[in-house]
């Protein structure tokens, strides 16, 4: 990520302001805040569930426009308890970010989401659509069983040697039900037994992210000793995520879409995202006529392939103006 060119995203910058919050049930959130104090709020809805916030996520924003909001979900990141699953569902985070957004003293904001984040930002905006100002969703997830199901058995198919070092951490009885499996393993106390787990199933996930692959493709399937908590938090809730399907009803974000659809959005999508293929962000997009959509020919999952984040920024550079000269939306 240090490569990342200027012209893609927005020079590095630091906070003005951090800090953290209790939300209840024993659970503290990291948050933070960076570029304009008084400019148009904007929260970035990480990814995961479990990944947690990066210096890299302020960057798709003007700093002299928009005041940034990061802060990282249950369990992730620099929140508390790491990893922790209990009181970790959708509408905890729903509230949570309700909780942030009143105690910052912002009257509504811009949703930003990526992945997951885009799980999280359709079922927050259903749920408070007076606090959002619009939304810029990249990598479209509604957290069905079928996407769940492609997650497991799916992204194997353009990625077989990739699938394989997964799969070989398991037994031959265990392969043809891997989430059970990771599940285990992933709550064992052991650190020699949850770390290995935690590392393989990251490792999965990062090589099939991205079209043309990792810059060093063997580094992410090497195990560090010892594995660090925030690998171990983003496959543990990742895994406890997925075997509740999101913590949501079936159809549900598809069936809620008339209490956002009146408001401006912009969605991103790689053509070749094998993590969040693009059938579900068609569906979102023929769900929300109004809404930008743009599908970023050569590029798969991750936000940092060069198409992606320059659509990104594109997107969210034409918010803020617009907003300022009176009329919030994006170009079509």
């Amino acid at each position: 990520m240090d490569s990342l060119r200027a012209a893609d995203l927005y020079p590095p910058i630091a906070p003005y302001a951090s800090g953290f919050l209790p939300v209840g049930d024993g659970h503290t959130l990291f948050w933070e805040q960076c570029g304009a104090p008084h400019g148009l709020p904007v929260v970035y809805l990480h990814g995961g569930p479990g990944s947690g916030c990066l210096p890299v996520h302020r960057r798709f924003y003007d700093p002299d426009r928009y005041r940034i909001v990061l802060f990282d979900q249950r369990g992730c990141g620099r929140s508390s308890p790491q990893g922790e699953t209990r009181a970790n569902t959708t509408a905890h985070l729903v509230a949570d970010i309700e909780t942030l957004r009143e105690h910052l003293k912002i009257p509504a904001w811009l949703v930003v989401g990526g992945s997951w984040g885009t799980t999280l930002a359709l079922a927050y905006g259903q749920a408070h659509p007076d606090r959002c100002l619009g939304f810029v969703l990249r990598g479209l997830f509604l957290f069905s069983a079928d996407e769940v199901a492609w997650f497991l058995s799916g992204m194997g198919r353009f990625y077989p040697e990739a699938e394989r070092r997964w799969l070989a951490h398991l037994s031959e009885a265990e392969r043809g039900d891997p989430l059970t499996a990771y599940g285990r393993l992933l709550d064992d106390p052991d650190p020699a037994v949850h770390g290995p787990a935690a590392h393989l199933w990251n490792a999965y996930e990062h090589a099939c992210s991205s079209l043309r692959g990792p810059a060093d493709a063997e580094a992410c399937w090497r195990i560090a000793d010892p594995v660090g908590g925030e690998v171990v938090a983003l496959a543990r809730l990742e895994v406890h995520y997925m075997r509740h399907l999101g913590f949501l009803r079936p159809g549900q974000l598809l069936d809620g879409m008339a209490a956002i659809r009146h408001l401006p959005a912009a969605l991103v999508q790689g053509r070749h995202d094998v993590v969040c293929p693009i059938r579900t962000a068609e569906k979102v997009a023929r769900a929300w006529p109004g809404a930008a959509f743009a599908v970023v020919e050569d590029a798969g999952h991750s936000a940092f392939e060069p198409g992606i984040r320059a659509a990104v920024v594109r997107f969210t550079d034409a918010f803020v103006r617009a907003a300022q000269g009176g009329a919030p939306g994006f170009p079509r």
